[in-house]
């Protein structure tokens, strides 16, 4: 039986953003300030992990308290109703130096399959003798396929929110014991 290697989520060395169009000329960042997760792997190279992630809807922080609230409800993630946004690997394979992952994301209540793309930083030891791994995880999702429907339009006609999202994780393990 192979041995199973548990990695956590280091909050404290970890970030989670998104990155949308706004009136199609300029881009608003947003971040969430609240979130968890798991790797555990059978191998040193990662290859075939198991990857569980959660992250707490209310905890996005756009630096605009009014927009912040408009996101939090019904028009957008309903945090009331979908406290979470989570998501569960199905798949994460080496891709040159770097994997390829894939899995189901569910936000307000829609799973849809997701490609990600995970650049490897490496693996090390930091200052308490904790072993460490970093990836930079990157992909778009279209904000309507799971629900994100809002549409505003200006009285000149431009769209307020694209559809597109770019999705920002830097992330940091912790090996356990």
């Amino acid at each position: 039986m192979a041995t199973i290697t548990k990695w956590v989520l280091d909050p404290m060395h970890s970030e989670v953003q998104f990155k949308v169009k706004h009136l199609v000329i300029s881009t608003v960042t947003g971040s969430f300030k609240k979130f968890e997760g798991t790797m555990e792997t059978e191998n040193d190279d990662f290859t075939g992990a198991d990857i569980t992630f959660s992250l707490d809807v209310n905890s996005i922080d756009t630096n605009q308290e009014q927009r912040d609230g408009h996101l939090k409800g019904e028009d957008f993630f309903h945090a009331e109703q979908h406290p979470a946004i989570t998501f569960k690997s199905t798949s994460f394979e080496k891709d040159g130096s770097d994997y390829t992952l894939k899995g189901d994301l569910t936000i307000k209540g829609v799973t849809k399959p997701v490609t990600l793309k995970a650049e490897y930083g490496g693996v090390a030891t930091d200052f308490y003798g904790n072993t460490k791994a970093g990836f930079d995880v990157t992909g778009k999702i279209n904000r309507k396929d799971f629900g994100l429907t809002w549409d505003g339009i200006t009285e000149a006609g431009s769209v307020v929110v694209s559809d597109e999202v770019k999705l920002i994780f830097n992330v940091q393990f912790a090996k356990q014991a």
